[in-house]
């Protein structure tokens, strides 16, 4: 078995529960298995500061019990409530978002219900269904203040149950390149770093045992989150030099989507992430262009995730992700909203003659993604009256200005497209000339993979494989660079432009894992329908948040296949994204203000809704100048060039690996075993509510169900061709659900007019649950039996539809011969010495999990695996239990009534 050098640190606070007496709050953590517990104390008697003591103690079980015994006991009165607890159990959570504080005392946030929403190498993403947020100090120390309930409708305005998301043992904040990265870092150098981290150890406890475990230590690695893309940094503070990490939990803001694509069997996980930043975040109107630290609107960094679900490991699975980013102009520019007028015009409120804005802009860029940085601007070029083209003129100044003082192998690259004119345009294809972009852009940049390239590849290369760029290591290739999508609004054209370099890109993360035999895909394949109502549903989702509304044109828009509904779908979307930008985005714009720490309420200072504006919160240079001047000409950050074109976060030096937190377990560890993390054996699972089995799934919801010739998910279908049809009239949501990808089999528009003009850039198609819009949120699940048995008796074909020939009852006796001589051959060739796989260690679990690798070649990842051996007794219960089922009860015997009665004895006395 291939064993991980290094494995992602797991939370063992995955389950909470908050006890409460008069004086303090108790808040019990623990892992799944209910096996090692921690204890939060949180003081009730201060009126406005926070009190937290963590004891720096894992409890068991029964400690935990008898720790809770003891509160109970000590905190009832001796007159008049002898039947009542002193210690009452108040709301069970999943995770603490943080703590906040107004004008009173402290609040804390606690997840109160998560969702499932991806799993990547066994590590699962949920998604927050609902918070619950308390109100700390008692009653009898209170200090009402009047503005308080103000202050707490506003923070509350911000829904913590539309699109944010965490993860216990899966750093969402970076992407897939930089968590393996940190992962397969030499062993000399984690294990200088665990001996660092040791010294510093929070947890005195934590460390016990390590020096013991001699060589079947596995070092558990945990990194910093990367602050940008964490949306409750500011409220997890107060706390977070007082408690062990476990109890910090960072969640992102922006999408999660995951769809199964099935080849021929082959489960291929296809995974969609937006981080949304938290600098500089707002609605559309209010926040444009850049502040003074660089940060632009509406940033969200989007990250496709592609992996073979059959192997679960990071060590052995193959792997493969690609990166690209959307933002604002980063310039210095606004819009005035009060005319009330559709378009604003815009205005640029600054000179900048250095493009001090876009330097830092790009300088963290350069240090998060490397070389080179693609630019690609959508934004109009020609126009009657000038107003797009502004942003265009002083974005070139701005680059070409940067470029001066780069080498030019690692210049910024710029790409301007005038989108909207090619739409108008009867003689253009959009999609063709995006198409011809997303190729050049990927083969710059290259993409991530974890395994290097097959050996069929490696004998005959695709011409275009050849000229692809990025970074080829031994261990796979590394994305250097980012292309950096832009319009005026970031929603619209930008998502169809980035779902064509994603695109793109699937292609060549597909043919990268030897799943296709050349790196392109067509449109009206199954592959590429899930892939496009992914990338719907994250353009959904990102224009709700930042514009008000769905998506106005979308993929089919711009292939003008979009059906007659939809024309009018359009208008309503821009009627609801001009109401919302008019009057609900201010509000909405306050509570993202309170909620990110921007604004902190203080006494004596003015109240929020009493700011004219909130340009002096988010421009900090306002209010008290820089104490550091950057260079004009050098912008970057020192040690950034010298590392170019590999991005300076991934890099191992001295100041990445202080970011870093290592310690060494033994690999069965709960901290470091994903394997137990994700098949939870401890827990009755059903089938019904496997998250594997719900997601949506190319066979079931994209292939037609009367496939005859090829099954395959890569053969291009007629526009009539859809799994859809079969599914049936569903309630409300799942019609909303199948709405979309019905949509390909309706007639095209009688005209072959561009887009309709009732908005220049962004919006959405209505959806009737808002719900449903906002997240991938309810699978395509087919609840009805019939339909199940006529979608599998459908998709089972003859072997003449499938392979062409029929097959002869029985083979020959030569047929035979050389088939027994081919199965010897195989088993000659992958025969292991049985004697070399004894492992040093004596854990039970080491005769269980053994996966021993059969293939010639190092980069394949097939693996055998030994069913492991049941000795007599286990046999004897089994058929034990087996006979019970059947109504044959066994008698019981002295041992039985004894294990019985000190089963009773602990349990309930």
């Amino acid at each position: 078995m291939p064993v991980a050098a290094a494995a992602p640190l797991i939370s063992s606070v995955q389950k909470l529960v908050l006890y409460e007496t008069r004086a303090r709050y108790f808040l019990v953590g623990s892992n799944p298995a209910e096996t090692k517990y921690r204890v939060l104390k949180i003081d009730r008697t201060e009126p406005k500061d926070l009190v937290v003591i963590d004891d720096k103690h894992v409890y068991t079980q029964q400690e935990v019990r008898e720790l809770l015994g003891r509160l109970d006991l000590g905190n009832r009165t001796k007159m008049g409530q002898k039947g009542s607890s002193g210690l009452s159990r108040a709301v069970s959570a999943f995770g603490i978002v943080g703590f906040v504080r107004f004008l009173e005392g402290y609040y804390i946030v606690l997840i109160t219900k998560r969702r499932k929403m991806a799993d990547i190498g066994g590590h699962a993403i949920y998604k927050i269904e609902d918070t619950n947020m308390i109100y700390i100090p008692n009653d009898s120390v209170r200090v009402s203040h009047p503005d308080e309930a103000r202050y707490l409708r506003i923070f509350q305005n911000v829904d913590l149950s539309s699109n944010f998301y965490f993860s216990y043992s899966y750093d969402l904040s970076h992407s897939l390149q930089y968590n393996l990265t940190v992962l397969r870092m030499p062993l000399e150098i984690l294990k200088t770093e665990t001996s660092q981290t040791r010294q510093e150890s929070f947890d005195i406890f934590e460390d016990e045992g390590l020096s013991t475990q001699g060589g079947s230590g596995v070092f558990g690695i945990c990194s910093k989150p990367y602050k940008k893309y964490v949306w409750n940094a500011k409220l997890l503070e107060a706390v977070k030099s007082a408690v062990h990490r476990d109890w910090l939990l960072y969640i992102i803001h922006g999408f999660c989507g995951q769809s199964k694509l099935l080849i021929y069997g082959r489960p291929i996980y296809v995974t969609l992430i937006a981080r949304r930043s938290s600098k500089f975040a707002g609605t559309r109107f209010l926040k444009r262009g850049a502040n003074c630290e660089g940060d632009v609107a509406n940033e969200v960094e989007t990250e496709q995730i592609l992996y073979d679900a059959s192997v679960m490991s990071f060590s052995a699975g193959s792997y493969s992700s690609y990166v690209q980013v959307r933002g604002s102009v980063p310039l210095y520019w606004s819009q005035d909203i009060s005319t009330m007028m559709p378009k604003p015009p815009i205005t640029l409120d600054q000179a900048d003659p250095y493009a001090h804005v876009a330097a830092l802009h790009f300088d963290q860029m350069l240090q998060r993604f490397g070389s080179p940085i693609i630019i690609l601007n959508l934004v109009k070029e020609r126009e009657k009256r000038k107003h797009e083209r502004i942003l265009s003129e002083e974005l070139v100044a701005a680059v070409t200005y940067l470029n001066q003082f780069l080498p030019p192998e690692h210049a910024i690259i710029y790409i301007p497209w005038d989108m909207a004119k090619y739409t108008k345009s009867k003689l253009c294809n959009v999609l063709d000339r995006l198409n011809v972009i997303a190729e050049s852009v990927v083969k710059k940049t290259g993409f991530f993979v974890n395994r290097p390239d097959s050996y069929c590849s490696v004998l005959r290369p695709d011409e275009k494989w050849n000229e692809l760029g990025g970074c080829v290591v031994s261990t796979g290739r590394l994305q250097t660079g980012v292309l950096r999508t832009n319009c005026v609004d970031c929603l619209d054209r930008t998502n169809t432009a980035q779902f064509m370099v994603g695109k793109c890109a699937l292609a060549y993360q597909l043919y990268s894992l030897g799943l296709i035999d050349k790196p392109n895909l067509q449109f009206d394949t199954d592959a590429v329908r899930l892939f496009e109502e992914l990338y719907e549903d994250h353009g959904d989702t990102l224009s709700l948040q930042y514009g008000g509304s769905q998506l106005v044109h979308r993929v089919k828009t711009y292939r003008k296949i979009a059906p007659w509904t939809q024309h009018s779908k359009d208008i309503m979307q821009t009627l609801s994204r001009y109401y919302s930008n008019a009057f609900s985005d201010a509000d909405r714009q306050d509570s993202i203000n309170l909620f990110l720490g921007v604004f902190k309420p203080a006494e004596g200072k003015p109240h929020l809704w009493e700011l004219p504006t909130d340009f002096y919160l988010h421009h900090k240079n306002t209010l008290s100048p820089s104490q550091t001047r950057q260079s004009y000409t050098y912008w970057w950050t020192t040690g950034v060039l010298k590392h170019l074109p590999l991005p300076f976060d991934e890099v191992t030096c001295a100041e990445n690996r202080r970011k870093l937190t290592v310690k060494k377990f033994h690999k069965y560890e709960e901290e470091i075993d994903i394997h137990n993390e994700f098949f939870r054996p401890y827990e009755l699972s059903s089938f019904d509510e496997t998250f594997c089995l719900a997601m949506t799934n190319s066979t079931r919801d994209f292939m037609p169900k009367n496939v005859g010739i090829d099954p395959s998910p890569f053969t291009v279908r007629k526009p009539d061709e859809t799994g859809k049809s079969v599914l049936g009239n569903k309630n409300n949501r799942e019609e909303t659900v199948l709405q979309r990808k019905t949509a390909a089999s309706a007639p095209p528009p009688p005209s072959e007019e561009a887009v309709s003009s009732s908005s220049e850039d962004d919006s959405g198609t209505d959806k009737e649950d808002e719900g449903a819009v906002s997240q991938r949120s309810t699978p395509v699940k087919v609840t009805d039996t019939g339909d199940n048995t006529k979608i599998t008796e459908n998709v089972v074909q003859a072997t003449k539809d499938v392979y062409g020939v029929n097959l002869s009852d029985i083979p020959s006796e030569d047929d035979l011969a050389i088939y027994a001589r081919f199965v010897q051959l195989g088993q000659s060739q992958h025969k292991q010495d049985k004697g070399s796989q004894q492992f040093c260690s004596k854990h039970p679990l080491d005769k269980v999990i053994n996966l021993i690798p059969i293939s010639s070649f190092s980069q394949d990842n097939i693996y055998e695996v030994q069913p492991p051996r049941a000795d007599r007794k286990s046999i004897e219960i089994f058929h034990a239990h087996i006979q019970a089922g059947r109504g044959n009860m066994q008698p019981l015997g002295r041992d039985d009534f004894l294990m019985y009665r000190e089963y009773i004895r602990n349990r309930y006395m």
